[in-house]
């Protein structure tokens, strides 16, 4: 198969082979375990337990929240203690939102979810599977999974990649995943390709792992429309445009995905967990991290459960051989630095690094001396001294406009900068302006629409009272009119009357006089 060249890159001391012959290993259970909500990009899950419940092996202790986020599973049976902040694994080493398992050794399985026939399931029944088992990208993206394998409705895909690169120095992990669980591999491969409706499966190794491609290449070979492939060992080739670009020689347009392009990327520890998760019933509460550095005393590749404290684990392999010049979650070139060192692991994190200080490369930084190294090993083709120095001076906008939103942070210009000037660091700055200009800018459209609304309320109650206020005076005055004319009516009536009795006094007179004059003639007559 042909492949082709990507620009930028560097070769880093590897320093793999620390770890790289140790098996993986399964770390026993700790007493306490601290299980963040927010594992993964999107919106975090919201907890579906309270203080004191009793929880089970794989049970749901926070659900999903929104398209995009994961449910989150309990690791072990045990109590939850409590429902509140703990240190997040992030620089900041500020609290989220956590649950705390008292764990109670018994490790009992809850009731599993039933195993699926990936032959007679259907893509949508595979994919809803992978939401329900809580599964990320296990590359380090933690990008919930179920989301990717449902692209086939709105694209045409026709390959997916299977990234084995791991270009990272030291990392190990999915290397010893290649190796020991190779079935599970290609099967979870074989389970993505039918929810994608893809039929061309490609994994892609790094040619620094031999062994790696032997064992895949071996175990997919009764299987068609696989074919597994060695790769220039060169970072970052584990960038997901810059693998497919090395495979395909297809790049993909600024602002769009790989999808856009027919090709949908999965990391290898991925494809392992939703093979556990339709062929078994399993939800995503463990993963392989490799635990390397110059400071630890034993290297190994683990096993952990979700929600261990990294000092827990660092204490499995013999703790540190000194102290640590910065202690980090991921690869050296990529990953985050540890604020504390009881933040647990989750889902994401594919490392922990005790690095001594000759391997941090720390030396005080200098003036930019516009060398252009930074130029010729950026795998994107951007500028970074240009787009660092906008952002020293806090022009971001003028940075976005010269590429700072198609920066992968991957630490290529940090390693070559002759000045030891924290390029990645102003970088990553620039993008939390971004993003913090943008929350801003949503929160004053909803402030302005909220006003809005509220003018259009007020106005509404206003002409809803002025309405109110004349319907109310129209029955007033349709009250006051029906009472006049009442009243009217009834002064009419006694006029009436009244004019009838002097009718009748004035027909009467002339009778009473009659009568009088009649009765003195009488009078007269009998005198006479």
């Amino acid at each position: 198969m042909k492949l082709f060249k990507i620009r930028g890159g560097v070769h880093p001391e590897g320093r793999k082979r620390l770890s790289a012959h140790k098996e993986i290993e399964v770390l026993p259970v700790p007493d306490l375990l601290h299980i963040p909500f927010r594992q993964h990009v999107g919106e975090p899950a919201e907890p579906v337990v309270q203080r004191g419940d009793r929880v089970l092996k794989g049970q749901v202790i926070a659900k999903a929240k929104g398209p995009v986020s994961a449910p989150v599973h309990a690791p072990t049976s045990g109590r939850v203690l409590a429902v509140g902040a703990f240190t997040a694994p992030h620089p900041s080493g500020l609290p989220a939102r956590t649950i705390h398992i008292l764990t109670d050794g018994k490790d009992e399985w809850g009731e599993r979810m039933p195993t699926l026939d990936p032959d007679t399931a259907s893509p949508a029944e595979l994919a809803q599977r992978v939401a329900d088992a809580g599964i990320v990208g296990m590359g380090g993206a933690a990008f919930p999974s179920s989301v990717k394998l449902n692209l086939g409705e709105r694209y045409k895909l026709h390959t997916l990649v299977i990234n084995g690169a791991e270009c990272e120095p030291y990392l190990t992990c999915d290397d010893r995943v290649m190796r020991e669980r190779s079935d599970q591999a290609i099967d979870g491969c074989r389970i993505m390709a039918k929810a994608l409706g893809v039929e061309k499966v490609i994994i892609a190794i790094e040619t620094n792992k031999p062994e790696a491609i032997e064992t895949m290449t071996e175990a997919a070979r009764d299987v068609a429309d696989i074919t597994v492939i060695g790769v220039p060992t060169r970072y970052p080739m584990g960038s997901e445009k810059h693998l497919v670009q090395t495979l395909t020689g297809k790049e993909t347009p600024s602002g769009c995905l790989t999808a856009d392009i027919g090709v949908v990327v999965h990391n290898v520890a991925t494809a392992c967990a939703v093979n556990e998760a339709v062929r078994r019933g399993k939800p995503l509460i463990s993963r392989v991290v490799t635990v390397s550095g110059g400071a630890i005393a034993k290297p190994r590749n683990i096993q952990v459960p979700i929600g261990v404290s990294i000092e827990s684990v660092l204490e499995y392999c013999g703790g540190t051989t000194e102290k640590p010049a910065r202690l980090m979650m991921g690869g050296p070139m990529m990953g985050q630095p540890v604020a504390d060192p009881r933040s647990p692991m989750v889902k994401g994190c594919n490392g922990i690094l005790a690095l001594t200080l000759e391997e941090t490369r720390q030396r005080p930084a200098s003036a930019c001396i516009r060398c252009g190294s930074c130029v010729q090993v950026c795998p994107c083709g951007l500028v970074p001294l240009d787009m660092a120095a906008r952002i020293r001076n806090e022009e971001i906008d003028s940075a976005v406009e010269i590429g700072l939103t198609e920066c992968l942070s991957c630490g290529s210009c940090n390693y070559v900068c002759p000045a030891h000037l924290p390029l990645v660091q102003y970088f990553n700055y620039g993008k939390g302006r971004i993003k913090a200009i943008a929350a801003e800018k949503r929160k004053q459209e909803e402030t302005k629409r909220l006003a809005e609304a509220r003018i259009v309320r007020l106005e509404e109650q206003m002409r809803a009272k002025k309405a109110m206020l004349a319907k109310r005076k129209a029955e007033a005055e349709a009250r006051a009119k029906a009472k006049a004319e009442a009243e009217a009516a009834a002064a009419g009536n006694d006029n009436t009357e009244a004019a009838a009795a002097g009718n009748d006094n004035t027909e009467a007179a002339p009778k009473a006089e009659a009568k009088t004059a009649s009765n003195d003639n009488e009078k007269e007559e009998v005198q006479a």
